[in-house]
């Protein structure tokens, strides 16, 4: 971990120059002290770090000091920023690394490329935490210590006993043979199998987890890819769902297909609206969806979410029926 930390120090004040020493200690998320005795390390190794005094002082490299990494062009630099962008490291408890590697990928450019790349990257945003309608996307924070613990697993291909506490459920210990990690719109989720049977476990929902010496249970040879979409069509097509065959307004459709959990059939009505025959998660979460839609959309069938709507409708219409008083 110090070597990384000391590789990372050496990086930013390759690429901002002069920095104090509480700068350094925020950006490597160390303290202070830390930071000082890193800098004689440095010195002692000889690397050509000084320090300037004064109000405006810190620390700086001699000019013209070079690292020894790998070379990248100005195209590949990028992508590999463009994807370090997104948010998936986070889920996987990759944060640090990933801003670590970062900094090394932005040395590693020829020197006449390195703003260019830097200035770009400016010029991109991915995956923002909210969208344009102000809406927050959902976000969760699971501890590094129980990603890491679950990651190490995945890669040393060993057993793995995590405390899980399941949907309205008290947690409970199990041991599972862990496949991979997959994460979907900012959700981490742990593919395992335990006796045998898939299972699918939201890494939120961990509450603590322990790697076991023993080999997993799995194939040499695992799609994760196919894994998921197996595992997405059973759980669409279990427990309480419901199907609904609707009618919306083009402009809403996207609203609708974010909120459902798949769409089955889709035509274009005469009229230009659009037929579909999507899933929700249960009742419940079909009467909300419609009701977000307000005119936008109509539900065809079945008849029992035509009479909630129309009920929900008529009690919002008889509470302000009449005006209050002033």
């Amino acid at each position: 971990m110090r070597a990384d930390r000391l590789v990372s120090l050496v990086l930013l004040l390759r690429q901002r120059g002069r920095l104090s020493a509480a700068t350094l200690a925020r950006e490597l998320e160390v303290s202070t002290r830390t930071v000082l005795r890193d800098i004689e390390a440095l010195s002692a190794a000889g690397v050509p770090v000084y320090a300037e005094r004064g109000r405006h002082g810190g620390f700086e490299l001699l000019p013209g000091f070079q690292t020894e990494l790998t070379g990248l062009n100005h195209d590949e630099a990028l992508a590999l920023l463009i994807a370090g962008s997104r948010r998936g490291a986070q889920a996987f408890g990759l944060g640090s690394a990933l801003a670590s590697a970062m900094l090394k990928v932005v040395d590693a450019l020829p020197e006449g490329h390195r703003d260019t790349a830097a200035d770009a990257v400016q010029r991109l945003l991915i995956d923002p935490e909210t969208d344009l309608l102000s809406r927050r996307l959902d976000t969760e924070e699971v501890p590094d210590t129980i990603v890491a613990e679950v990651r190490r697993a995945v890669f040393a291909g060993h057993k793995l006993r995590i405390h899980y506490a399941a949907t309205g459920q008290t947690p409970k210990w199990r041991t599972v043979d862990p496949i991979g990690l997959v994460t979907v719109r900012d959700q981490g989720y742990l593919l395992a199998t335990r006796s045998g049977a898939d299972r699918t476990y939201r890494l939120s929902r961990i509450v603590a987890a322990e790697e076991l010496p023993e080999p997993a249970q799995r194939p040499d040879r695992v799609d994760l890819d196919r894994a998921w979409q197996e595992r997405s069509t059973r759980f669409r097509t279990g427990g309480d769902q419901v199907t609904v065959l609707l009618r919306v307004y083009p402009t809403r459709r996207e609203d609708l297909v974010s909120t459902a959990l798949a769409v089955l059939a889709e035509e274009a009505d005469a009229d230009g609206w659009l037929r579909l025959e999507v899933t929700f998660q249960d009742s419940r979460h079909a009467e909300w969806a419609l009701w977000q839609l307000s005119t936008s959309a109509e539900a065809l069938a079945p008849q029992w979410l035509r009479t909630a709507l129309r009920n929900r409708a008529a009690t919002i219409a008889a509470r302000y029926e009449c005006q209050p008083e002033s």
